[in-house]
């Protein structure tokens, strides 16, 4: 009988060391800060598939790349999001292994199962009752016909208020501009309302209640959207309009404010002042950076990237895409398969859609020399995207070119691209954080806007 009951001990103990598919969920310790993360492990076949969730990131359901588990030691590989995980199975509900991604190597224990979900700490996200009111729109694009929608928010029933449209940065987002757990947009429409500041924001093309509208569409019909906004506000009754763009939305609002008369000034969130191929130069220079690689491989990444941009603008159509393949794999030779591997996924799509092709060739000071209208343009010392400095520069010379002489540039000290008091400036930051917008920069908007002539 003693015999038989080490047995089955063994076989037991085989049994669940073999057996990895379910939830394993850890912290991974970040900059100071804890990051959850969730793997979900099924079976595929003969193998295994493996998703992950980032709870404080509001992601959920990443498809990573290949998963092995072999004599107890479980390796997954992702090399679109250059993470790789190695760990040993403990016992039946530990792994023990380590966590890389972007030039880091961290410490991570899984445990098997998933945590109480942890309610993401966002102070200013806006509470009911609101003392304003709230209208969800729809109008369309008056040259493309495309539904867009929207929701209201104004301070009171008059009509003789400043009133702002507000325009998303890259990338299809909601009419909060959601990213990262933050909703940025509902929270600066909260403050402006409480000051008397009307605002419209809306969800991008294909997100939300917004029809996709054509295949292909570039920043230019982006813009079309924001003019035919600016209208629909007119035809309300407002008279007193402005824009706030953030990012590729303060790309947008002066292509908007040269061909709109209605528009009546301006606000530019980490908007770009210098050509954009400069700008998604520097920006990936930022990026390569605070994944570690060294200064000698970010000047060699940066000659490759514009080496590429030159081909591209000589090109009369698109690469293929074994060609862009071929040549981003040239441009990363030599740099971690999994950080290359990312990067590539990434910068692809920037000189393969038209979309990309019109963002590189773009030069804000074609528009920004055009601006009469007051402008208020806003950036953070910490910025990886939009560098303040060269940036705010490039802003404030294409207005003086212009002779705008009703304009104010600010640096704001320790915020990052979102505006957000940061440590690192890092993307991989803006979940960590709780405050999703300083107040001082909305205190600096609200009392720009409404002490307009």
């Amino acid at each position: 009988m003693k015999k038989l009951l080490i047995l089955l001990l063994v076989m037991a103990h085989t049994v669940w060391a073999q057996e990895i598919t379910g939830s394993w969920s850890g912290e991974l310790a970040v900059q100071g800060t804890r990051l959850p993360l969730i793997f979900n492990i099924s079976r595929e076949g003969d193998g295994y598939k493996t998703t992950m969730d980032s709870p404080r990131q509001g992601a959920k359901g990443i498809p990573l790349g290949e998963t092995r588990f072999e004599n107890g030691e479980l390796t997954i590989n992702s090399p679109a999001q250059a993470l790789k995980y190695t760990g040993k199975l403990k016992d039946e509900n530990t792994l023990e292994g380590t966590f890389s991604q972007g030039g880091m190597n961290l410490p991570f224990i899984l445990q098997r199962g998933i945590p109480a979900a942890a309610e993401l700490k966002r102070p200013q996200m806006p509470k009911p009752p609101y003392p304003y009111n709230t209208e969800d729109v729809t109008f369309r694009n008056e040259k493309e016909g495309n539904l867009l929608a929207g929701t209201l928010t104004a301070p009171g029933e008059s009509k003789d208020i400043p009133i702002v449209v507000m325009i998303t940065g890259s990338g299809a987002q909601n009419r909060d501009s959601e990213l990262a757990g933050h909703k940025p947009f509902w929270v600066i429409a909260d403050h402006l309302a409480k000051q008397g500041i009307g605002t419209l924001r809306l969800d991008d093309r294909g997100v939300g209640g917004s029809e996709r509208g054509k295949a292909g569409p570039t920043s230019a019909d982006f813009a079309g959207d924001i003019s035919s906004a600016v209208n629909f506000l007119a035809e309300r009754g407002y008279t007193r309009i402005g824009l706030m763009g953030h990012s590729e939305g303060g790309m947008i609002a002066p292509m908007v404010g040269t061909t709109n008369n209605k528009v009546k000034f301006m606000v530019l969130l980490a908007g770009p002042g210098i050509p954009l191929d400069r700008n998604m130069d520097l920006q990936l220079s930022n990026l390569y950076r605070a994944t570690g690689l060294s200064e000698e491989v970010v000047n060699r990444l940066s000659q490759g990237f514009n080496r590429l941009i030159r081909e591209v603008n000589e090109r009369e159509t698109p690469h293929t895409d074994q060609e862009l393949r071929a040549e981003l794999s040239t441009v990363f030779s030599g740099v971690p398969e999994n950080l290359g591997n990312a990067f590539m996924n990434e910068i692809g799509p920037l000189f393969s859609s038209p979309w990309g092709r019109y963002f590189l060739r773009f030069k804000p000071e074609e528009y920004l020399s055009k601006i009469k209208v007051p402008l208020l343009a806003l950036n953070g010392s910490k910025d990886m995207n939009v560098p303040a400095k060269e940036n705010l520069e490039g802003i404030r010379m294409s207005l003086e070119k212009g002779g705008n002489k009703h304009f104010e540039v600010a640096e704001f000290e320790g915020l990052n691209h979102l505006f957000q008091t940061a440590k690192t400036g890092s993307p991989a930051e803006y979940s960590l954080l709780e405050e999703t917008i300083s107040p001082k920069v909305l205190e600096k908007i609200s009392t720009w806007v409404l002490n307009l002539k």
